[in-house]
Order: C-alpha cells, then structure tokens, then sequence
C-alpha cells in the first residue's frame, strides 16, 4: 500500500518531487487550523512542517498511522517531541540546510547596521543627499562576541575572521579544541564576555534557558554603543528593554531577523531608524529551501523505509562515518527477522542481535528495530517499529532483546547476526550496492544472497536428494535459480538454501515431504 505524506507548509518543488520519485503519495493542505489538522492527521503516514504548523500532543494522539515527524528547517519548538516519543513517531529535521544562509544574514545585519545601510537607502529614495549623517563603523579589528558556536555560530566566526574581527564565545556545550578550531577565546560565563564586544551574535535554539538570555541586565553591561543581532530564535532577547537602551543611546544599533510572535508588524523595535528588522530571512534564499526540501524529503523516505534518520531528534544520534556502514543493514534486519518469523513459528522470547567489524560503533536499537518490524510485520501484529519505540514494542510482546558488538567480523568487513529462541541466522553486504548476502544459518555457515522466495531443507546427508527435489520442483513447474547445500559431517546433516521462481503451493511442499526420508526440517520462506 501506498504510503502517504501530509504537507502543511510550503515545501520547495524539488523537495516534493523528490517524495514523489520515492513513491510516496504526497498531499500539500496549507495553513490548517490545528482542527483541521487533527481530523486529517489519522489518514497519514508521515508529517512535513516548517516552522508555523503546531504539531501538539492533540495531533499526535490522533495520528494513529504516523511514523515520522520532519521539519523542513532546524528548530522543532512547535513539535512536541516527547509526545512524539512516547508515541513512537520519529522527528527529524534538517541542520544543515540554511546554516551558510543563516550565517550569510548575520553578516549582511552586522555590516548594515555598522554603515547605517538601511537608513541611507531610505534617505536616497526619499530624494537626499545626506552623506554627512551616516558616517559608519568598520568591522576590522572590532570585537566580536559569539554566542552559541554550533554550525552557525562556526560559520559566522570564519567568516568574521576574514574581516579581521577579533572572536571571542560562549558556548557551555563547546570543546576547547572546536572554539580554537574556529580561533575564537572561550568564556566560561557572560559576565567577562559583554563588556568586551562591539558586536554581539546570538545562534542558540530556543529553550527556557536562552529566552530572556539578554535583559536589563546583560544590556547595562555591554560595551557604549554595541551592536546585537538575531538570526537564531525570537525572544533571546528581550525586546522591551532592548528598545528602551537603543533609544538611551547605550546600544548602538541592532539586526533583529526573527521575533517571538511571528509575523510581527509591530514591536517596541520598529520606531527605531537604528534596528535594522527583517521577515525572519536567515533562511530564505532559493538555496537553502531548495536543501531543506530534499533533505527532509530524503529523511521522511528513510524514516518510511525502516531505515537510518541522521537527523533523528528523539532517538541516539548515528555519526556519518558510522551511518554508511549502518543504513543498509536496516532492510537486513528486516529480512532476517521475516525469516527467523518463518523458521520459528511463534513470537520468540528472546531476541539477541550482535553487529560486528565496522558495524559494531552503531547505537543497536537502530538494527533492533529493524528486526523487530520483519518479525512482527510477517506475523501480521501490525506493529509500527521505530528506533524510537523498539523497547517498548519488545516488551509489549514479551520479547526480551539483548544486543552485543565485536570489533572483528573474520572475514568479512562487517556483519549483523540474530538469534531468536536459539534459531541464528548472519547477513553482510556485498558490492557497491551493498547487497545482502546470508553467511550462516542455523548455525551452519553459508554464503547466498536470498531471492524473494527460498526452500530451506534439513536432513540426513545421503546421496540423490537433491536430484529428488529437482525432479518434484521440476514436475511442478518451479525453477531453482540459485542453491547452496552446506554438510555438517559429525552431525551427519545437510543444510539446503534453495532460491526459486513459480508458483509453489501446499502440495508440491507435501509431495517433498513425502518424498524425502529422514527429512528433519522444510521451511518454504518469502521475503
């Protein structure tokens, strides 16, 4: 069936048409009311917002099919994400997408409010020539205080650097070695570092902590005459005090680019010819939505598929050298836990997955879950599997999970095994498409790639069986396109994988049974 993505915002095209090329139904209804959202949220799959739809508690409980949550942007302040969590719903946004933007708009604010831009350009257009009023100030050797040195905060102080700015942060978060990376002078607290600055930046997200981070006062410290600016979260500043210093004359100027209530046509700000105000631009360039929309749109396929988010906000984050070999192990588990559901019959009580060589640095609930939703989808338990609520659903159906990790994989670069209720069956991937290929099953070792459909036999090893599984297959008009038959010596046991093509019905599964002396196992398995 079909999965389908709800798009409440305005999402670039290429974005869109990227979750069309992934097959995924997309239906664009902008500007719901949180009503309307809730009432249409149960028939979706997925969600993508921006920054204006409110995903709340009230919509998430309603939203009994949504597997994912992505905010084609950075900041989730109007998702609730332990809603989100609590219901297994994976939120995801995209970092990255608009940081040189961001970092671009808090230049062009700096600049603009150091030469008096806007206030020039709007006496050119009211027909003066007034040079002798807008005598401005370089950036060159001027002080430049950070705060928050994340992605944008490390943009802005490179580019700071080439203006030949002194940088100087605070960042609790920031190591040593990144706030030296970037050549900025770390400050333990606020208080040494605004007496400093002749210009302060702020790129922190928005949290109890940073709103009000700057009031009366942090303001009555600061340098005569400094000049702030604000691309990151309106409200970090507090805006009724900032006005009453812009218009003491103790502020110099400010760039505000984002506000608390947004839109904002009105605010204490907009009578001062000194605060230099934009629509909340930072990330408004064509290149920036353009990214935003394809990533997301990348992740919400990913987050559909069973597979790895990067950018998962409420489960454990996966770094990029880590990902690559990881990901494609999400649809392994997938396959090995719809067969473990085949060989096993029932629901096992215990399920331990071990990953091994360059698999083995990944956070397991990623490939856990993966396991978890092919052994439960077989067993049609239609149970939702996320990163985010593989624990939970383990314990709803009584399965006790135990995961490991080696840092050798013998012969291989990586592997993944899983053994549920004693029945063991290991995958690697193979190639430049990282094709799946079975290395042991049931304890015997095998080295196949499975087909969409397989017959699996155990038994005593004697000659002409598998000439006597030919001729059955055969007569019945099944093809075998590829087999592996793998003998246990001191157990006196063969293993047979056997991939087919055709319609195999019980018959023919009896007719081999039948035919077959000292036959301990046959499983028939689709994937």
């Amino acid at each position: 069936m079909t999965k389908k993505v709800l798009v409440t915002e305005k999402l670039a095209q290429a974005g869109l048409d990227r979750l069309a090329e992934k097959g995924l139904q997309v239906d664009v209804k902008l500007k719901m009311s949180t009503d309307e959202l809730i009432e249409a949220i149960p028939g979706y799959d997925a969600l993508v917002v921006r920054s204006a739809t409110h995903v709340t508690r009230e919509v998430i409980a309603a939203a009994s099919k949504l597997r994912i949550i992505g905010r084609a942007g950075v900041g989730v302040d109007n998702v609730d994400v332990e809603a989100a969590t609590e219901a297994g719903i994976i939120v995801c946004n995209a970092p990255t997408s608009n940081i040189v933007s961001a970092a671009e708009q808090t230049m062009c604010l700096m600049l603009a409010c150091a030469r008096n831009t806007a206030q020039a350009n709007a006496s050119m257009h009211a027909g003066e020539w007034s040079r002798g009023k807008f005598c401005g100030s370089e950036l060159y050797e001027k002080t430049l205080a950070i705060f928050g040195l994340g992605r944008i905060g490390g943009l802005v102080a490179e580019r700071a650097r080439a203006f030949g700015m002194h940088l100087v942060g605070y960042d609790p978060y920031c190591s040593p070695e990144r706030a030296e990376q970037l050549g900025v002078a770390l400050y333990d607290n606020m208080e040494e570092l605004l007496p400093l600055a002749d210009f302060i930046t702020v790129h922190l997200p928005k949290t109890d902590e940073t709103i009000g981070m700057f009031g009366p006062e942090q303001y009555a410290a600061m340098k005569d005459g400094v000049i702030l600016v604000n691309v990151a979260r309106g409200g970090i500043y507090n805006i009724d005090s900032l006005a009453d210093f812009l218009a003491a004359g103790k502020i110099g100027a400010a760039g505000i680019d984002v506000f608390e209530d947004e839109p904002c046509t009105q605010s204490p700000l907009h009578e001062f010819p000194n605060a230099i105000l934009t629509p909340h631009l930072g990330a408004y360039t064509y290149e920036a939505q353009r990214r935003a929309g394809v990533q997301i749109a990348d992740y919400i396929a990913a987050g559909l598929e069973g597979s790895v988010v990067p950018t998962a906000l409420n489960m454990a984050p996966v770094p990029p050298e880590v990902m690559d070999a990881v990901g494609p192990y999400v649809p392994a588990c997938q396959m090995m836990g719809s067969m473990l559901a085949q060989l096993g019959g029932e629901v096992p009580k215990r399920l331990s997955l071990t990953a091994s060589g360059k698999a083995a640095p990944a956070d397991a609930t990623i490939l856990v879950a993966g396991t978890l939703q092919g052994l439960l989808s077989y067993k049609n338990l239609a149970t939702v599997v996320t990163p985010v609520n593989a624990e939970a659903v383990a314990r709803r159906h009584g399965i006790r999970v135990d995961t490991g990790a080696h840092a050798s994989a013998g012969a291989y670069s990586s592997s993944v095994t899983v053994v549920a209720d004693g029945r063991e069956i290991g995958c690697t991937l193979s190639g430049e498409d990282q094709h799946v290929r079975l290395i042991s099953l049931l304890g015997y070792k095998v080295d196949i790639a499975p087909g969409p459909q397989a017959l699996i036999f155990q038994y005593e090893d004697r000659p002409g069986r598998v000439g006597t599984i030919g001729s059955i297959l055969g007569d019945a008009g099944i093809n075998i396109t590829t087999m592996q038959i793998v003998n246990d010596p001191e157990a006196g046991q063969a293993i047979v994988y056997m991939n087919i093509e055709g319609e195999l019905d019980d018959s023919v599964l009896a007719k081999l049974r039948e035919s077959l002396e000292d036959l301990k196992n046959l499983w028939y398995v689709k994937l």
